[in-house]
């Protein structure tokens, strides 16, 4: 007999384990936007150039590309908490060193500073889901994934907003500095997580020896041979298309259409970050109480919301109805995000883990680089408003591929992995 789900208000007080590894995002996440802001609000103000927000958005894309395979054979390898750790202990240093940016006219150091921040993060993210079945039992992981995701979409919403007006007000150093010190904290809260077998994933059936890309070419094919997985990461290909585009739009929104500054573009982030804590809990409502094809049918109908409502942002004549649209964006976005996810973990095995999220997450910085750079060159040539439209259309073509593959029968439900496979959490 199945075990009732365990509610998000629950699992904080019952599950010390992850109740740490949750205060661990929330505070990095906000520092994370305290950086984010900062970084652009700086680059537009000494630049105004597009072509420099494209610079920093693509100095931080490629080396999450390229620390995606690394990580996910690392974590599949190594023990997930140390590298944790040591990931957030990395970043504490690098954030501390954006400081050196303020007084230095070329940006240089911001696009290297930038690069070593997003290079030590997938060894972070990936592992953090990686784990998320190993401090959750099978009642408790859709919470788990529903309050993981719905988090990191309100420290955007309350990070964006405290950063732009902070930058505003308190200056840049105080928002490296803070950065700095969330990370700190992070890896002081991942360090109390513990369950009796560790976080190592089970022996794995290939050689100690064997090369680690040989690991990887694996896990790739191990992706492949499940066509949900496939699924999935088509249509996080297809959001980047859109969504690299959309990183840079939202400083050009904020600052050269709106003309609204650091304060703007926090704005902006701020009404993504509530459309993404609306479409959250529409998610994990639908999650529980949906069969498979109904899920499935679900990011259909959310990811013509998302693209069609960002269309709608780009053309907003007002400041008001601009950040309606783009909360109505992110709230399709959010519904598809909460399921897929809950798919991933759900039918991922244990020892494939780490290369599964870090390959989703590379494939998605993959694909936003060629966004980010196509709106880079474009912002020379046509206007923010051309630029987002465009953006939103491909976004929205995503739902098209999506509803074909499934009424082809194309997205059948794979085998769900077993729970014996896990360690029991620990700590209650």
């Amino acid at each position: 007999m199945n075990q009732p789900m365990s509610g998000p208000a629950a699992l904080l007080r019952d599950n010390a384990n992850y109740r740490n590894t949750w205060m661990a995002q929330v505070v990095s996440e906000i520092g994370d936007y305290f950086n984010n802001v900062a970084v652009f609000a700086l680059v537009m103000e000494k630049s105004g150039s597009g072509m420099v927000v494209s610079g920093v958005m693509l100095s931080r894309a490629i080396p999450a590309v390229l620390a995606g395979p690394v990580a996910g054979v690392l974590l599949d390898r190594l023990d997930r908490k140390r590298i944790m750790i040591a990931s957030d202990l990395i970043r504490a240093v690098l954030a501390l060193a954006f400081v050196l940016t303020i007084h230095e006219p070329r940006p240089w150091l911001l696009y290297l500073l930038s690069a070593g921040l997003m290079f030590a993060s997938p060894f972070f993210t990936a592992g953090r889901a990686a784990i998320l079945p190993t401090i959750a039992n099978a009642a408790e992981l859709h919470s788990a994934n529903s309050l993981t995701q719905v988090t990191g979409w309100a420290t955007l919403t309350l990070g964006t907003l405290l950063a732009g007006y902070s930058a505003a007000g308190l200056g840049y150093e105080a928002a490296f500095v803070i950065n700095a010190l969330s990370f700190v904290f992070s890896a002081a809260a991942i360090s109390r997580i513990k369950v009796p077998g560790g976080f190592r994933a089970p022996l794995r059936s290939t050689p100690h020896h064997t090369p680690a890309w040989h690991e990887y070419r694996e896990g790739l094919a191990y992706m492949w041979s499940v066509p949900l997985m496939v699924g999935i990461a088509t249509i996080n290909v297809g959001w980047a298309m859109g969504g690299g585009a959309a990183q840079i739009l939202f400083a050009l929104f904020g600052e050269q259409v709106f003309h609204r500054g650091a304060a703007g573009i926090g704005s902006i982030w701020g009404f993504a970050g509530i459309g993404l804590l609306v479409g959250g809990a529409a998610g994990h409502w639908i999650g529980k109480r949906a069969a498979f094809s109904g899920q499935k049918r679900a990011v259909t109908v959310s990811y013509i919301l998302h693209g069609a409502a960002y269309m709608l942002f780009s053309q907003a004549v007002s400041w008001e109805a601009a950040l309606m649209w783009m909360m109505m964006s992110r709230v399709g976005m959010a519904v598809t995000s909460v399921l897929n996810n809950a798919q991933l973990l759900r039918h991922t095995p244990n020892q494939f883990r780490g290369r599964v999220f870090s390959t989703m997450e590379s494939m998605r910085w993959a694909c936003m680089i060629v966004s980010m750079a196509a709106a880079g060159i474009a912002s020379q040539y046509y206007s923010a408003r051309t630029i987002g439209l465009v953006a939103g259309a491909l976004g929205g073509a995503t739902a098209l591929a999506w509803a074909w593959m499934d009424a082809s029968g194309r997205l059948p439900e794979p085998e769900v992995v077993s729970a014996p496979t896990e360690t029991p959490p620990a700590c209650r």
